[in-house]
């Protein structure tokens, strides 16, 4: 169904409900199932959160100035980011990790021409530190990265089974959207994404699905074009 794929991650999920940290079990089975869905022939191209390890608006952050503070956040992405290669790695798969801030020891720079070169010759590419800005959340980074790669779909995963009318956590019978538009997603206020990521979206014409990332296999089904999660179309 989708030959070119970004996911966002979240470092949360990397924690697995923890809160700080990377859980070794929850990394494992994520990358077992990108090893699986890229052996399909699949391009991956992930875009990792760091909010497991520091996020710019957090509370720690709340007396540092907001750029020193996101600065930190997007390093805390690259962390993430090999960890991940790591596990891919040990699975077989080729991977290369690609920073919007140049950390030449441990990362390539992102250049777009590049990253598509890797997705080409059959890579999975990270790219970690956001957009290389302040300002601007890994949810717009992974809109923005997807645009530029020309990727099919732009998929987050979630800890819900997809976008709801409010938050099915807090309130039990919230009404899950099977498809929703983006401009529904801004009129409604909904808290899919950031409005500047969703806004990227909907100016490019990007399809997008929200799937919840805890039920094992569902990154192969959205791929494969099972009806898993909500689907965001312009």
């Amino acid at each position: 169904m989708y030959k070119r794929i970004v996911l966002k991650l979240s470092g949360e999920a990397l924690a697995a409900g923890k809160g700080f940290g990377l859980d070794k079990q929850k990394v494992s089975e994520i990358t077992a199932e990108l090893a699986e869905v890229h052996a399909l022939g699949v391009e991956i191209a992930i875009v990792v959160g760091g909010g497991n390890f520091f996020r710019g608006v957090a509370e720690q952050a709340r007396e540092m100035e907001r750029v020193t503070a996101d600065h930190m956040g997007m390093i805390s992405t690259v962390i993430n980011a090999l960890a991940l290669q790591d596990a891919l790695e040990k699975r077989g798969s080729r991977c290369r990790v690609l920073t919007a801030i140049e950390m030449n020891q441990v990362a390539e720079p992102y250049i777009r021409r590049r990253a598509v070169r890797h997705l080409e010759k059959g890579r999975i590419i990270i790219l970690a530190g956001g957009t290389g800005n302040p300002y601007f959340s890994t949810d717009t980074a992974a809109s923005l990265r997807a645009m530029e790669i020309q990727a099919d779909v732009l998929l987050k995963g979630t800890k819900v089974e997809g976008i709801y009318d409010a938050d099915p956590v807090l309130v039990k019978d919230a009404v899950k959207f099977e498809q929703i538009t983006y401009m529904e997603i801004l009129r409604l206020g909904l808290r899919v994404m950031d409005l500047t990521a969703v806004s990227l979206c909907k100016d490019n014409n990007l399809p997008m699905i929200i799937f919840n990332m805890n039920n094992p296999g569902n990154i192969k089904r959205v791929v494969m074009g099972e009806k898993v999660g909500s689907l965001v179309t312009a």
